[in-house]
């Protein structure tokens, strides 16, 4: 749907102008608009982006448990204001966390 094309739009944009911070698993053609997949420069920022996230109220953004990284689901009952609390979090804490990382790893 138009809706959860521009939930999902919001996110990859954040993802696409972080400088590599936030790094997807999927190519750009194969991207999802109901699971927004995304990778941090080290596991420990992850664990830290979700702790933060967590005291933020943003909840579930575990990514598979075998994978890690961070999921946001974007289904239908998940509105567009939500994704957007998302992506303001994702670059205060990018903005807190890039300097004293390296660019996420190529997979």
């Amino acid at each position: 749907s138009v809706r959860n094309e521009r939930k999902a739009e919001l996110i990859y944009t954040a993802m696409d102008t972080s400088n590599g911070f936030y790094r997807g698993h999927a190519d750009n053609k194969n991207r999802s608009l109901m699971n927004v997949c995304f990778m941090l420069p080290s596991k420990q920022l992850e664990h830290a982006f979700l702790s933060d996230a967590r005291r933020q109220g943003l909840l579930g953004l575990a990514g598979h448990r075998s994978l890690g990284g961070i999921r946001a689901s974007l289904y239908n009952a998940v509105s567009e204001e939500s994704c957007q609390l998302l992506v303001d979090f994702m670059a205060e804490f990018q903005a807190r966390h890039a300097a004293s990382s390296p660019p996420a790893k190529e997979t």
